[in-house]
């Protein structure tokens, strides 16, 4: 499989109050296409700090990410903006989504503004149907976001995510915000679309969540200090899988 995405030595400093704080410290992996991979740590590790920085939605303050070849240090803003909408994809716990707009129309924005390739609006709007079909919720493609359940919008934003056929995926705590059932139900779709081909890197505090990716880095004081390949287990069931990763993030003080 070729990489993806590779990080390396990839440092972020915040200066607050003439006070140095070093987040993420000489962070370095690599990611193939396919991965699906999850980020976990303590409270204050860095974990979203360096999902934002690898995906270009924050600059580090020193190091080097490439994605598809490109250094994405490198890039202008414009250029910046152009590579993570056309390029990547992006699900957050907060379900972001215009109020004013339908489900449907919701998962067209991304589509509208990449101006990139030559699909008409109807293959657009085509597009957008047969991902909803996907996540099983094409029958509130009209409704507003207000009318249909937490699950539901959070499936529409994985269906917005992939709207412009991403390389890959970043979700920052993608169920944090749902109950037991909706959150099993949101990452049985983010683990098809593993299965069928995307590739998934993941911030969660769940261990039942990340015991459903292929490996998962463990993150303390912005360091990646342990890395569980689950590559091993996949004929295994999910509790059983859930069970291993537990003993491994307990030995590493979780």
């Amino acid at each position: 499989m070729a990489k993806i995405l590779d990080v390396k030595d990839l440092c972020k400093t915040y200066v607050i109050d003439k006070r140095q704080n070093n987040v993420l410290k000489n962070i370095n992996f690599s990611i193939e296409e396919g991965d699906m991979v999850a980020i976990m740590g303590p409270s204050g590790s860095g974990k979203s700090t360096l999902l934002y920085s690898v995906s270009g939605m924050d600059r580090p303050t020193s190091g080097a990410v490439t994605f598809n070849g490109s250094n994405l240090q490198e890039l202008s803003e414009k250029e910046l903006t152009r590579t993570r909408l056309s390029g990547m994809g992006f699900i957050f716990q907060q379900m972001y989504m215009m109020k004013n707009l339908t489900v449907l129309d919701n998962v067209l924005l991304p589509a509208f503004e990449n101006k990139q390739g030559k699909e008409t609006r109807k293959e657009k709007v085509d597009r957008a149907l047969f991902l909803l079909r996907k996540m099983g919720i094409v029958e509130v493609a009209d409704h507003d976001i207000n009318e249909v359940s937490g699950g539901q919008l959070q499936r529409a934003c994985i269906a917005r995510s992939m709207i412009n056929r991403p390389r890959i995926l970043f979700a920052d705590e993608p169920t944090g915000a749902l109950n037991r059932h909706a959150s099993g139900e949101v990452m049985e779709e983010m683990t098809k679309l593993n299965d069928e081909g995307t590739t998934i890197m993941m911030v969660t505090h769940d261990a039942k969540v990340a015991a459903r990716c292929k490996r998962v880095f463990y993150l303390v004081d912005g360091s990646i200090v342990g890395e569980y390949d689950n590559t091993g287990d996949k004929n295994a069931s999910l509790p059983e899988r859930e069970r291993k990763l537990n003993q491994w993030l307990l030995e590493l003080g979780w």
